[in-house]
């Protein structure tokens, strides 16, 4: 298998991802703050969940122990790897896969669960619209986004997806995220969010 540039350079940072807070979740109170989130974002009851993005897998970890079946995508293979450590005695499965395309079957899903990825794929929109087609009827999409930095801001506004959400979706909640400091294990200034689509959907399709 030939990585891409960008996978190349996330497998190199796979050692020390989890170093960051709100990566490794390592911190009690950092880790119950997700904890919480995933609470009120996920089904109560468990399903199938698939993680696109999911790095080292400690939203995974999350999900997981609320019951849920977890099937992990990342396309760096060292992030997948740790991933599956992470997770050796849960219901999961971790896939090297691309995540605007993951290699997984169609309507298969009750809950695609992206963090801190959309922003960064070629094409966004698209990969949404793709992301629907893997969600079973009543299935819902929980995605994490932002515009990352101050200076330099790169990312989605919340208001650009919640309209694209709007368009597979009658039920689109938008959730702040910003001023949870807890999430982050430090103060942030810039934009954070989630926005929960689902489980109404606009039409049988994508």
């Amino acid at each position: 298998m030939t990585l891409s540039p960008a996978s190349t350079e996330w497998d190199a940072a796979a050692a020390a991802f989890d170093d960051e807070p709100d990566h490794g979740l390592r911190d009690p109170e950092v880790r119950a703050a997700w904890a919480e989130r995933l609470a009120g974002w996920l089904p109560p009851t468990p399903g199938d969940l698939l993680d696109l993005g999911c790095g080292t897998g400690s939203v995974s970890l999350l999900a997981a122990e609320r019951g849920h079946r977890v099937t992990g995508v990342d396309f760096a293979p060292n992030m997948v790897e740790r991933a599956r450590i992470k997770l050796a005695n849960h219901d999961a499965e971790f896939l090297v896969g691309d995540a605007a395309s993951p290699p997984v079957p169609a309507a298969s899903y009750d809950v695609v669960l992206v963090r801190h990825v959309l922003w960064a794929l070629p094409e966004p929109a698209a990969a949404l619209r793709h992301w629907v087609t893997l969600l079973r009827p009543g299935g819902r999409l929980v995605l994490v986004e932002g515009v990352w930095g101050e200076v330099d801001p790169a990312g989605i506004p919340a208001d650009r997806l919640l309209g694209w959400a709007r368009r597979w979706f009658v039920d689109v909640r938008h959730e702040a995220l910003s001023a949870d400091v807890r999430l982050w294990g430090k103060q942030i200034g810039d934009e954070r969010y989630a926005v929960v689509a689902g489980p109404g959907r606009v039409v049988s399709g994508a």
